[in-house]
């Protein structure tokens, strides 16, 4: 059976709610008596903070190597797991590059045995500058760009400006320090490409917008949404296969495509001279 408590047990209790009550009031005046102090004398203040500061920093230290310890030790371990991953996957490209090699290399000599065989007269070689896009000469009818080069660096009109990703355009005049760029999106641009595995022919004409149109499609082609598009290499302009983008959207015989390069993004262009004799202008008769 449990017995009531006796009046020691019951001093004890009020003891103990009075410490805390008391302790509780100590802690609040000894709060507010810093405050005021820290407001009335600041450069005391100052002064223990920085002693006691002084005091804990040794202890401090003491306790942040360890810690430090433990966090590089974890560094360096995550670190070895990303070199390892990173390893593996270097290790799988590398057996897929050496297999792409040897399967380009196959295709080198059996490529040069047809070479050999049609007693074919192989493109001359191309060559290149590399050009600093120092302005965008467009506006709302024009996608022109202007190049920090010019004749006396080697670009001749009509050359193929390209970026990594693909085309960017065609050079349209060329002064002695600089040249301007004709955009694939510019109204005035016109380019023969062709479209998806089928290799279907059209003509790739800017619209002042940031997704040019394919025009002229025969009724039979065979094109969707994703087909790529390169130049065909008629007009003698631009050579064949070179990258333009994809097609975004197929309406009729006409379609949309989303150029691989944004014009307006560039800060370095490759100006390409592959050597094409363009066709002969025709003068009045």
């Amino acid at each position: 059976m449990w017995r009531k408590a006796g009046p020691e047990v019951r001093a004890a209790a009020t003891t103990r709610a009075l410490v805390q009550r008391l302790a509780y009031g100590g802690l609040v005046v000894a709060a507010a008596l810093l405050m005021l102090i820290g407001k009335i004398e600041t450069v005391l203040v100052e002064e223990m903070r920085a002693r006691v500061g002084d005091a804990v920093a040794p202890l401090l230290g003491a306790i942040s190597r360890p810690i430090a310890t433990v966090k590089r030790v974890g560094e360096q371990v995550d670190e070895l797991v990303s070199l390892r991953l990173e390893s593996e996957r270097l290790r799988d490209d590398n057996a897929r590059l050496l297999m792409w090699q040897a399967l380009a290399q196959r295709y080198e000599v059996e490529n040069r045995r047809l070479r050999d065989l049609l007693n074919l007269v192989p493109d001359p070689a191309a060559s290149f500058v590399t050009a600093p896009v120092i302005g965008d000469t467009g506006g709302p009818f024009l996608r022109n760009l202007l190049l920090g080069a010019g004749a006396r660096d080697g670009v001749q009109r009509l050359n193929v400006v390209m970026s990594g990703q693909g085309v960017v355009g065609r050079i349209l005049q060329v002064g002695e320090r600089s040249a301007r760029v004709l955009l694939l999106t510019d109204l005035n641009s016109r380019i023969p490409v062709l479209v998806g595995g089928g290799g279907e022919r059209a003509v790739l004409a800017g619209d002042n917008t940031d997704q040019p149109q394919l025009f002229y499609l025969t009724s039979e082609a065979e094109i969707a949404v994703g087909d790529r598009v390169v130049t065909s290499g008629l007009g003698g302009v631009f050579p064949a296969y070179l990258p333009v983008g994809v097609v975004t959207r197929v309406t009729g015989r006409t379609a949309r495509i989303q150029p691989y390069v944004d014009g307006r993004r560039l800060t370095y262009v490759r100006v390409v001279d592959y050597r094409i004799v363009p066709p002969p202008e025709a003068g009045p008769r």
